[in-house]
C-alpha cells in the first residue's frame, strides 16, 4: 500500500479512495472565468483542480480563486520557483513541478521549505516528452527505466531537504511505455502515484487510450490519483474519469448503464432508445446498474444482475426488475416508464 498525502483535508494514497482531478484551461488571472470553471469541474465530479501558473498574476489569483470555490487547488509550476513560493503563500494546496528545471538546490530547497511550513505537498511530475538529456542518452531514448530514475532523483533531491511530503507521475503518449513506468515505480516504491496518459488526444482516441492506460494500472491495483488529459472541454475528463473507476470497480457514485450490441432480434431503434437513457440519467445519483436492451426475449435473463431495466419487442416493450417483468408499455412509453420506477425506487 502507498504512504498517504494530504491535499487540503483529501487523503491520496493509503487505502484512500482513488481521487479524480482535472485542469482549468483559462488564464488562472481572470479569476471569474477560472473560478466558473471550477464550480464546473466540481459540480461534474472532480476532486481536485490544477491551475496553470505562468506568472506572478496567476499566482496570486490563487487566494480569490479559493474563497470562491471548494475543490482543492493545485499550482502548476515549470522553471521559476518564485511562482511556487508566491503560489504556496496565496494559499494553494499542492504544487505540482519538476524539482530539476527550477534551478540550483538552493532553490529547491526554498520551494520545499515553503511548502513544509504550510503542510502543502508536492507532485513530481515526470514527462516521457521533457526527459532529462543525459537519461536520453543512457538509455537510447524515453524508457521506463529512465522515467523511473528521473523521478527518484527529484524525490532524492526534495528528501535532501527532509520533505517527503510527495506523490508522483511519470506520463508519456505511449500507453505500453507509460503503464510499464508505473508499474516499475509502484514496485520500488510506496509514494501515491498519479496516474495519466499525456498528450492522450481528442474525445475519441483520448478516452481509448485513457482507459487503456488508467483502467489497466487501476486493475492491476496501482494508482492513487488520476486525470484523464482530452483535447475536449474539462468536464469531459472528469466525466470519463469517473467512468473509467465504474469500469475498475472502484466507484458506485450514480448510475452505470449497460446495453446489448444490436443484432437480428433488435426489434427497436436501440441506439438512440440507449443515448436517451443515457441522457435522463445524468440527472440521477443513485449507485444503480441501468440495462437497455434490444430483445424481450433474452434481455431480462441476459440482464438480470441489473437494478432495472427495459427491452423492445414488436412495438411493445418490458420493464424489469432484476431480470423479473413489471409490466409491459408501448415502446414510445418506454424511457418515460423506466425513469418513473428508478425516481420511485429507494
Amino acid at each position: 500500500m502507498s504512504k498517504q498525502i494530504m491535499v487540503a483535508g483529501l487523503a491520496i494514497g493509503g487505502g484512500a479512495p482513488v481521487t479524480i482531478q482535472s485542469m482549468t484551461n483559462t488564464k488562472t488571472e481572470d479569476i471569474e472565468a477560472t473560478v466558473a470553471q471550477i464550480r464546473r469541474l466540481c459540480a461534474a465530479g472532480c476532486d481536485i483542480v490544477r491551475v496553470a501558473v505562468p506568472n506572478k498574476a496567476a499566482a496570486k489569483a490563487i487566494g480569490a480563486i479559493k474563497a470562491q470555490t471548494d475543490c482543492p487547488i493545485v499550482a502548476d509550476i515549470h522553471f521559476d520557483y518564485r511562482l511556487a513560493l508566491e503560489s504556496v503563500a496565496a494559499g494553494a494546496d499542492k504544487i505540482r513541478l519538476n524539482p530539476g528545471n527550477i534551478g540550483g538546490e538552493e532553490r529547491v530547497k526554498a520551494v520545499a521549505m515553503a511548502c513544509a511550513q504550510k503542510g502543502v505537498p508536492i507532485r513530481i511530475g515526470v514527462n516521457g516528452g521533457s526527459l532529462e538529456k543525459p537519461l536520453l542518452q543512457r538509455y537510447g531514448g524515453v524508457t521506463p527505466e529512465a522515467l523511473v530514475e528521473s523521478a527518484l532523483s527529484h524525490i532524492a533531491l526534495l528528501n535532501r531537504y527532509d520533505f517527503d511530503d510527495i506523490c508522483v507521475s511519470l506520463k508519456a503518449s505511449h500507453v505500453p511505455l507509460t503503464m510499464a513506468a508505473y508499474r516499475l515505480m509502484w514496485e520500488r516504491t510506496q509514494y501515491p502515484l498519479h496516474l495519466g496518459v499525456t498528450e492522450a488526444g481528442t474525445l475519441h482516441m483520448g478516452t481509448i487510450k485513457s482507459a487503456m492506460g488508467i483502467g489497466g494500472l487501476l486493475a492491476m491495483g496501482i494508482g492513487d490519483t488520476l486525470r484523464v488529459t482530452l483535447t475536449a472541454d474539462p468536464v469531459e475528463e472528469v466525466y470519463l474519469a469517473r467512468d473509467i473507476l465504474k469500469a475498475a470497480g472502484l466507484r458506485r457514485d450514480g448510475p452505470e448503464l449497460i446495453s446489448c450490441p444490436t443484432c437480428g432480434r433488435t426489434n427497436i431503434d436501440l441506439i438512440p432508445l440507449a443515448q436517451e437513457v443515457e441522457r435522463r440519467l445524468e440527472d440521477v445519483q443513485k449507485p444503480i446498474t441501468v440495462a437497455v436492451m434490444g430483445c424481450s426475449v433474452n434481455g431480462p435473463g441476459e440482464a438480470s444482475a441489473a437494478d432495472v431495466g427495459i427491452a423492445g419487442g414488436n412495438g411493445i416493450g418490458i420493464l424489469f426488475r432484476k431480470g423479473e417483468i413489471v409490466r409491459t408499455v408501448p415502446q414510445e412509453e418506454l424511457v418515460d416508464a423506466l425513469m418513473e420506477l428508478i425516481h420511485g425506487m429507494n
